[in-house]
């Protein structure tokens, strides 16, 4: 891993961080904040790459899990991911992953709705997969309930796809070299 790696990765477990200033919104069904760290993720696959941006929020939930306060709300520790939002957090390295994948293998022919597409993809359905049958174990509801309850997060990632589309493009013009990696 070069410098640039290490700085790549340092600077979006950071933004990720710096999200996590938005004050949470708390669903009362599910338990389970509305945060704008996601963003952070998406970010970090469509301008980082695979593998910075999954290592990148990889460290970021190590350092939750050490237990320092990142988490929105100044939250941070074990607790926290094992909580009813713990799903979604210990996907976020996975999400990255691969929606850096996804941005790698069509940087060529990316278009707007297929940046859409691998961010819903990567950044929605893949932490909704684990997140939802996470919430419903520790929270002790069904799993409809949950999924019900998570429908609620779908306006707000619907907003975060666009604006990482938007934050991605104008990040690739400004730097027209940069490659995920």
């Amino acid at each position: 891993m070069s410098t640039r790696d290490i700085v790549f990765v340092a600077l979006f477990a950071a933004l990720t961080a710096a999200l996590g200033l938005f004050p949470p919104v708390v669903l009362p069904v599910v338990g389970v904040p509305i945060t704008a760290q996601s963003t952070g993720v998406m970010l970090a696959g469509a301008i980082a790459g695979a593998k910075r941006g999954g290592a990148a929020l990889a460290l970021f939930v190590l350092l939750v899990c050490a237990g320092l306060p990142l988490m929105a709300g100044g939250r941070g520790g074990l607790g926290i991911v094992m909580g009813p939002g713990g799903g979604f957090v210990l996907m976020w390295p996975v999400a990255a992953f691969v929606i850096g994948l996804l941005y790698e293998r069509n940087l060529r022919t990316l278009t707007v709705w297929k940046e859409a597409l691998i961010l819903v993809l990567g950044g929605v359905v893949l932490t909704y997969a684990v997140g939802i049958p996470w919430i419903a174990a520790v929270a002790r509801v069904d799993l409809a309930k949950a999924a019900i309850g998570s429908a609620w997060f779908l306006p707000g990632d619907a907003a975060k796809v666009v604006l990482a589309i938007l934050v991605a493009r104008a990040v690739r013009r400004a730097y027209p070299t940069l490659q995920p990696r």
